[in-house]
C-alpha cells in the first residue's frame, strides 16, 4: 500500500520541480481526453501529455455515459465563466479505450451496466461493452450528437500488450 506520508514526499519532489508554475485552467492543447480508470492506461502517460496540456476525464471503461456528458456540460460552463464565450472552436475531444478492459468482465452483469449507461438492459448491445473498437465508434457517435458544432472528436484504442494506440476514428469536426 502506498501510504499518505509517501504521497506527501512524492508531492514535495513534484513541487520542488516547479512544473506547475504559471499553468492556466484552460488546457493549452485545447484537448479533453475521456479515458478509463485502469491504472495501466493513464492517458497523460500513454499519450505523452504534459501537465496543463489537456483535461482528462476518467471513468470505468472510459465510456461516454450520461454522467460524462454532464461533466462535459459543467466544464463548458467553467469555460464560459472564464472566457466569456464557448471556448476555442478547435477544441478536440478524444475518446481513449483500451484492450483487456475490466468493463468487459461486467458483461455478465447487464443490470449493473444498464444502470451505468442509464439505458434499458435490452439496449446494452449498442454500447459494445466487449469490443473496444466498436465502443470507441459508439462513444464518438454520442459526442458528435451532443457537442457543439465546430469542435473535433476522435477515437483511439490503446493496446495494453504493445503500448501503441490505434486511431479508430480520426479527428472529425462536429456539424450541427
Amino acid at each position: 500500500m502506498i501510504e499518505t506520508d509517501e504521497l506527501a514526499e512524492r508531492n514535495a519532489r513534484f513541487a520542488d520541480g516547479g512544473s506547475f508554475v504559471g499553468l492556466k485552467l484552460m488546457p493549452r492543447g485545447s484537448l479533453t481526453v475521456i479515458g478509463c480508470v485502469d491504472p495501466r492506461v493513464d492517458p497523460s502517460h500513454v499519450l505523452g501529455l504534459q501537465l496543463g496540456e489537456a483535461a482528462v476525464i476518467r471513468n470505468v471503461g472510459g465510456r461516454v455515459t450520461p454522467a460524462t456528458l454532464r461533466t462535459l456540460e459543467m466544464l463548458s460552463k467553467v469555460v464560459q465563466a472564464r472566457t466569456g464565450g464557448p471556448g476555442p472552436s478547435d477544441n478536440h475531444y478524444a475518446v481513449l479505450h483500451h484492450t483487456d478492459c475490466g468493463i468487459t468482465d461486467l458483461a455478465a452483469s447487464p443490470e449493473l451496466l444498464a444502470g451505468y449507461f442509464e439505458v434499458a438492459a435490452a439496449d446494452l448491445d449498442a454500447k459494445a461493452v466487449t469490443d473496444p473498437f466498436a465502443a470507441v465508434r459508439a462513444d464518438v457517435g454520442i459526442l458528435k450528437r451532443k457537442l457543439r458544432s465546430g469542435v473535433f472528436v476522435s477515437g483511439l484504442v490503446y493496446d495494453v500488450a504493445t503500448g501503441l494506440v490505434d486511431v479508430v476514428v480520426p479527428p472529425e469536426r462536429v456539424t450541427a
